[in-house]
């Protein structure tokens, strides 16, 4: 009986997480005409700090043919290469796919988090920049979807409807994976991927090699708590785990401070270090900080700054070795 009753509890917790992720994403939906207000001012803002940005010409034609995709218009067919296969087939320069872009932001339980240090949950944050984002694409005339709601689209409503749609989807399921879903990602692509890519980073390096293997850019953005970076808890402190029914009772977590950071430090350097060897960007933002922040950063480099990650960087490093420990 007794291990009957262990198989019981256990459903039980299950059946709980799965009905608190189910409510936590329907109190998602219903801040998403919110939290993209907050985006569209963080990109007004920005626009008007740096008067936009400009679209690079054509310069040489390279011609290259994706699948035809919901919202591509019909002109744009090339029916001498649709003839040779089943499926119709878009023709477009190299510049004009370098212009799509495709944005994942991570709404797993994970990213619910948030300590006393910081009330905004590292999922809102994710959201408001991927809403940021989207806008300031869409402003600079480039294609843009946030992956597993939209095939890429031009409108001038794009951030609008994808909000709407994502709200909706949230309704019906929560989105609880952390790594996006399979896309039709093209070559010369690029993905925004907003995480606090905490997991074991096998499934994420996969992921991203394959993406890299197709001619694909990528700029990671990792957000955190304050209080995952530095462990900001002392005293007798219960972890439990937000994916799982893990549990873990500590006597003095400040005793953890170094071994944690050293395990952190490593997890982020390993990550670098991929991100490195593909060519792809880097970010780290901590929810306590401006959304501005890393938004303004990832628009300078899509435009072909090369100094503002690092200068971001720099401002995090600083901030780190001068933030105080936080108490529980």
């Amino acid at each position: 009986m007794p291990q009957k009753a262990a198989q019981q509890k256990v459903l039980d917790e299950t059946r709980a997480k799965l009905l608190d992720v189910e409510a936590s994403a329907h109190d998602l939906a219903d801040r998403v005409p919110e939290l993209l207000l907050e985006a569209q001012r963080i990109a007004a803002t920005i626009v008007h700090g740096t008067h936009g940005r400009k679209r690079p010409g054509p310069g040489e034609t390279f011609w290259q043919f994706r699948q035809m995709q919901a919202g591509d218009p019909t002109h744009l067919i090339d029916w001498r290469r649709s003839a040779a296969s089943d499926h119709l087939f878009i023709r477009e320069r190299e510049w004009e796919a370098a212009h799509t872009a495709w944005v994942w932001a991570d709404l797993s339980p994970s990213m619910v988090f948030h300590s006393h240090l910081v009330p905004t949950q590292k999922r809102d944050r994710a959201l408001v920049l991927a809403f940021a984002l989207i806008e300031l694409l869409v402003r600079a005339g480039e294609r843009t979807s946030l992956m597993g709601v939209n095939n890429p689209t031009q409108s001038r409503k794009a951030t609008t409807r994808i909000a709407e749609m994502l709200a909706a989807r949230l309704r019906e399921a929560p989105l609880t994976q952390s790594l996006p879903p399979e896309e039709r990602v093209g070559r010369f692509h690029t993905v925004l991927w907003i995480s606090d890519f905490l997991d074991p980073l096998g499934p994420l390096e996969e992921r991203m090699r394959t993406l890299a293997g197709s001619g694909v850019n990528g700029h990671l953005v990792q957000v955190l708590d304050p209080a995952e970076e530095t462990l900001a808890y002392e005293g007798r402190i219960e972890f439990v785990g937000v994916e799982g029914s893990e549990r873990w009772l500590a006597d003095r977590a400040e005793s953890l401070r170094d071994r944690y950071r050293e395990r952190l430090d490593a997890h982020r350097t390993q990550l670098k270090d991929i991100c490195r060897s593909l060519g792809w960007s880097f970010l780290v933002h901590h929810t306590d900080r401006a959304a501005t922040e890393p938004v303004l950063a990832l628009n300078l480099r899509l435009a072909g700054g090369i100094g503002a990650d690092a200068a971001l960087e720099r401002r995090e490093q600083t901030r780190d070795q001068t933030q105080p420990e936080g108490r529980s």
